[in-house]
């Protein structure tokens, strides 16, 4: 079938603290790494050959991942040494790819949760004749988005970056993060500097003339580039909200992994995960969290919409909602942490040390 390209090479910045010690694509989703997700779908569409263009902390990801047999599929490494933009990270892994000049090849950015009929968009392609087809998505505020408008039969008029008054939004389709290209055009991407597609290629090849074709599907769509969506995430996969082959275990309201230790009493809910070796005590209540490997829940520990690090504790009866705790953080007992607050990897708080409420 089609191979294909997987940026991964973002530092993932807005993010941190969960992308200080892991790169955005191994920050886990679900019980396993988010892109072990992407390959799962990738696979399961048909692509059997996937080439990972690395930056940020390379080296992690071929230990875990090795040739990609393991997931029945054959996979390669390239790290720039510069960061090279998403276009010279396709440019740079060219030499790779096995395709003839007129085939395509898939590309999908790392940190897109998305439901895409991956199939349906190379269809799309082959049977349009097109240059480059991109997966377009409908928001309801496009503001934070490069706009794509199309015209009757699907095809780009123009890309229009982040619009800020009402008049230059002129659609609610958004680039979503996924393309096919023909394989010749990749050789088209100038060499050696960073180059942006979204900023200087799909523009330049639309005012050359050539054919970029957008379909719209607005099947489940997810950026997790900021930690609140990242937990949204992989609450999301956990429900069966989000598709994916790759989900360790039964969707539903739990997804508690096998060496975890959660307290008889103790309540997940709402896509909660438990990763392994994490412990849980009596009484805590957790909703639409992650809790990664080997962290600490104390009795009592009330945790809404949260990310707690490898290795971090929560301590008794403390509150979380809408708060990241970096690895190896250890909160005290009696705190509230809320409102996007994040706690820095190895961070000591001191038992109510933070209050939103009166102590009484």
């Amino acid at each position: 079938m089609t191979e294909a390209i997987l940026l991964v090479g973002g530092k993932g910045t807005r993010l941190r603290p969960l992308t200080v010690n892991t790169p955005k694509p191994m920050v886990p989703a679900a019980g396993v790494p988010f892109l072990t997700h992407q390959l799962a779908r990738a696979k399961a569409a048909g692509v059997d050959h996937i080439v990972l263009a690395t930056s940020y902390l390379a080296e992690v990801f071929e230990p875990y991942f090795g040739d990609g047999s393991g997931l029945g599929l054959h996979l390669e490494y390239v790290t720039e040494v510069e960061p090279l933009g998403t276009g010279g990270a396709i440019r740079n892994v060219a030499s790779r790819l096995h395709s003839a000049p007129d085939e395509p090849v898939l590309i999908f950015n790392g940190d897109i949760l998305t439901g895409l009929d991956i199939g349906a968009l190379v269809h799309e392609h082959e049977t349009t004749g097109a240059d480059v087809s991109l997966h377009l998505s409908r928001v309801e505020d496009p503001r934070a988005y490069g706009l794509v408008p199309t015209d009757s039969t699907g095809r780009v008029t123009a890309f229009l970056e982040k619009p800020q008054t009402p008049e230059e939004i002129v659609t609610d389709q958004i680039n979503a993060g996924a393309y096919v290209f023909r394989r010749s055009v990749i050789d088209t991407i100038p060499t050696g500097r960073p180059v942006s597609v979204e900023r200087e290629t799909f523009p330049d090849l639309l005012a050359s003339g050539a054919h970029l074709q957008g379909m719209v599907d607005s099947t489940y769509w997810l950026d997790l580039g900021t930690p609140q969506a990242f937990v949204r995430g992989s609450a999301d996969l956990v429900m069966g909200r989000a598709p994916s082959p790759a989900v360790p275990g039964r969707r539903g309201d739990r997804l508690v992994l096998p060496t975890a230790r959660v307290a008889p009493d103790a309540k997940l809910t709402e896509g909660t995960v438990v990763s392994e070796g994490a412990r849980i005590g009596e009484g805590a209540r957790i909703s639409g969290s992650a809790i990664l490997p080997d962290a600490v829940i104390e009795p009592g520990a009330v945790i809404t919409d949260s990310l707690v690090g490898t290795g971090a504790r929560v301590g008794a009866r403390t509150t979380l909602k809408g708060a990241v705790i970096g690895d190896g953080a250890d909160v005290g007992a009696d705190n509230e942490l809320q409102s996007g607050v994040r706690v820095w990897c190895n961070a000591t708080l001191p038992p109510a040390s933070i209050r939103f409420s009166s102590d009484q």
